[in-house]
């Protein structure tokens, strides 16, 4: 009876395919978790928003910090929303950066907003719609503009098909300054063949990729995060030390040689072939 009452107590918003969003207190670090149907989306800390607890945000967060003179604006693109972690993260250390956001459910916006609420005067626009439509709904003014686009998107714990694809990154990729990165999240399994697919993807369209992950993970020895970063000019080498030097560890920076022998053999994925990205198992998420 006494967890029923608890978790009645918990926030929660059900989304429109049944799943259920619910907003708790974090068991690591402190701040709060964006869980949907057992799945932790988002993790934020309204007192530190620098504080990125998930492996693969940090490195994110690191890549990020690259862009531009440190403390300088950005203009951002997010695709997927979650609990705003890196919108809320640009705004804490690039104050005055313009921020458009896309999240597709109402209901889970609704539960952010209420309940994880974003700074005061924070330029962050949040739109509702699937994320490649609303890419076509932007304001004009953002073409060629963005110094960042972030690809994020999750319906349960797996990116849509039409999401993946290599009409959906140009799409996607014409948003970018021409220094601009965007940035992708892959989660994948043994074997990591949909990753392989979706860095052959993203160097179908952008000359210049890296891509940041576990070291276990890159090996396809774990199901984990992969973050691709990629853009028109060349990434700067000197990323590559402060990217591993910022964690978490241990980690590891594909780029040339190594990444065309990663992605080699893999299929660029088009809207006619595409597939979500592999569901993992509910083991992968036990505390």
């Amino acid at each position: 009876m006494a967890r029923a009452r608890e978790e009645a107590s918990v926030p929660s918003a059900r989304l429109s395919d049944g799943t259920l969003a619910r907003v708790i207190r974090s068991p690591f670090g402190g701040g709060w978790e964006l869980d949907v149907d057992g799945t932790p989306q988002s993790h934020v800390d309204l007192d530190d928003p620098t504080h990125l607890h998930f492996e693969y945000v940090a490195r994110m967060g690191a890549v990020i910090d690259r862009l531009r003179m440190p403390g300088q604006p950005l203009t951002a693109i997010h695709l997927g929303a979650g609990a705003l972690t890196i919108p809320r993260y640009i705004e804490q250390t690039r104050p005055g950066s313009r921020q458009q956001v896309v999240e597709l459910e109402p209901a889970l916006w609704d539960l952010v907003r209420d309940n994880l609420p974003i700074p005061r005067g924070a330029s962050i626009r949040v739109r509702i719609g699937d994320a490649r439509e609303a890419l076509g709904r932007l304001p004009a003014g953002l073409v060629g503009a963005a110094d960042l686009v972030v690809s994020d998107v999750y319906s349960g714990a797996q990116t849509p098909a039409h999401l993946t694809t290599v009409e959906f990154f140009t799409e996607a990729a014409r948003f970018l300054a021409p220094d601009g990165v965007l940035l992708v999240n892959v989660a994948d399994g043994a074997g990591l063949a949909f990753a392989r697919r979706e860095v052959a993807t993203v160097q179908a369209v952008l000359d210049h990729v890296i891509v940041l992950a576990e070291v276990q993970t890159l090996k396809g020895r774990r199901f984990g995060n992969l973050v691709i970063a990629a853009s028109r000019a060349p990434l700067p080498t000197e990323w590559l030390p402060r990217l591993m030097a910022a964690g978490p560890h241990p980690a590891k920076v594909a780029e040339g040689r190594e990444l065309d022998e990663f992605a080699r053999g893999a299929r660029v994925a088009t809207d006619a072939d595409a597939t979500p990205s592999p569901k993992p198992s509910a083991s992968v998420f036990l505390r």
